[in-house]
């Protein structure tokens, strides 16, 4: 195995997750040599994408600023995203999960948390989230997340974008910081007599060797899994869902801030706005729903049912490797995993895995010496993921159909998610127990008591307990009037990427 920097890296795949790994490889080590292969025949699907905060984190490591690309992928702001329909409870049938603000720790969160308190003992306060956070306020008036300079406070952000067109400028962008790019299929696999990768052959006869491979190519991975034969762990007992069904709308004069979750009959429709269109898709279950139907469903949830507008339908593969980095390879993308994208997490697995790994590589002086505490990260991070998207549908308040009473019912759940769920309906104080059993995972306590707050998760009201509903309502029209103010200092969205294309 190598003891020193590679003198090549060879990554097999492109799209988003190939050329995220070129653009921090080649930023990180340029005196090394770089090419990516990637196939003719793979065409780009280009639907509309969302993002964490893990983006924008992305695009300062290589030194990109909104403006150089955002125009180029026709590319939105999001504040974070909308769930509607997952509850039946009366007041709770929608909700909105915002990703953090500085104002949230001293002047927001105190406030919800301490009404979560009183609620579940069973007092009548109101702990809905919409209430309590600037990135709400931002998004219901259609504000972008940029504040003016002399406002003190930031605000987390991601993103929407077309995944094709961001494929394309990152492609071009690591080219010209001297990654080579080779247009061929990969059609075989050779390792070298310690079971390592030694080279791939493509369709046209030639041999590209390397000293360390990056496997990102989607679902087939053919490195990793086929080549290696590192074995990959399903998560179907978890999360039901393994299908989608994807179509464009047209889009309309006022631009969200947010992606948009809905609720159907048999798993959920996003919405994510693009400056050119809307992407919209269901992301659904072939146990309960027939890929026909699926369509036929969405495009009534759309409007859509009697429009000349094609569909794309596409299957799910939802699960993890047992080891992302095996010997001289680093699986990124597809080609390490999927959890449905209800969270929009795929972006910020794959920026991780190849941050992280190009630290412990490094640190091991370009060796696996650190591939066991790499691999143990990267899985605790797909686990949490995964646990907080099986939450939603564990937690949902639908139970109208098959569907979500089976997931309603799934016991096929960790032990951690079991311990969250527990302290959410019997400890006095969630958020302090989350961080005395170190239970936070991919997701912080404001997140997961958004979720249960937001789904009305929440005991019967006790009569007897009474509040003083004049302080309370005082309480709130200051924290409101507060947010209010804070929200003068930003910008319309639309107006805000226009002046961005210029």
């Amino acid at each position: 195995m190598l003891n020193s920097k590679p003198r090549k890296i060879l990554i097999v795949g492109g799209g988003t997750a190939g050329w995220m790994a070129a653009n921090l490889l080649v930023s990180k080590w340029p005196d090394v040599d770089i090419s990516l292969v990637e196939s003719e025949d793979i065409g780009i699907i280009g639907v509309g994408e969302g993002s964490t905060p893990h983006l924008k984190l992305f695009f300062d490591a290589i030194k990109v600023s909104d403006q150089e690309w955002m125009p180029h992928c026709n590319a939105t702001y999001k504040n974070g995203i909308t769930f509607d329909n997952w509850s039946h409870i009366a007041g709770f049938e929608s909700y909105f999960h915002p990703f953090a603000a500085q104002t949230d720790d001293t002047f927001t969160l105190p406030h919800f948390f301490n009404n979560i308190r009183a609620r579940m003992q069973g007092y009548q306060v109101d702990a809905h989230p919409d209430k309590y956070f600037l990135e709400t306020y931002l998004t219901r008036q259609q504000l972008g997340p940029l504040p003016a300079e002399s406002f003190p406070f930031g605000v987390a952000y991601g993103y929407h974008f077309d995944s094709g067109l961001l494929g394309q400028f990152l492609a071009k962008r690591a080219q010209k910081q001297g990654v080579n790019k080779i247009v061929a299929n990969v059609v075989d696999v050779a390792l070298n007599h310690e079971g390592n990768l030694a080279a791939v052959k493509l369709s046209d006869g030639t041999t590209l060797d390397a000293d360390f491979f990056i496997d990102c190519s989607g679902f087939h991975a053919l490195l990793l899994q086929k080549a290696l034969g590192v074995s990959f762990i399903s998560f179907k007992d978890n999360l039901f869902n393994d299908a989608a069904v994807v179509m464009p709308s047209p889009v309309t004069e006022v631009l969200p801030v947010e992606t948009k979750s809905t609720a159907l009959s048999n798993g959920w429709a996003w919405k994510i706005p693009l400056t050119n269109r809307f992407g919209n898709g269901y992301v659904y279950s072939g146990d309960y729903i027939d890929a026909d139907k699926a369509e036929t469903e969405l495009r009534q949830h759309l409007g859509l049912l009697e429009a000349d507008v094609d569909a794309r339908h596409l299957r799910m593969k939802v699960g993890r490797v047992a080891k992302h980095w095996h010997k001289n390879c680093l699986a990124v993308g597809l080609s390490q995993g999927f959890i449905e994208p209800l969270e929009a997490t795929a972006i910020a697995l794959s920026f991780n895995t190849i941050a992280q790994f190009m630290q412990y590589f490094q640190q091991g002086n370009f060796s696996n010496q650190f591939a066991a505490e790499f691999n143990q990260d990267i899985n605790a991070r797909f686990d949490g993921i995964r646990d907080y998207v099986v939450c939603h549908y564990k937690a949902n308040q639908r139970k109208d159909n098959d569907y979500w009473r089976d997931n309603a019912a799934n016991t096929h759940i960790s032990e951690t998610l079991n311990k969250i769920l527990y302290l959410w309906q019997h400890s006095p104080d969630f958020v302090g127990e989350m961080y005395k059993h170190n239970l936070m995972g991919s997701y912080q306590p404001k997140s997961w008591a958004c979720m249960l707050a937001g789904y009305g998760v929440f005991p019967p009201l006790r009569a007897e307990l009474a509040v003083d509903l004049a302080a309370q309502q005082r309480e709130a029209e200051a924290l409101y009037d507060f947010i209010r103010r804070c929200g003068l200092n930003f910008k319309n969205h639309r107006a805000l990427l226009a002046n961005m294309a210029g």
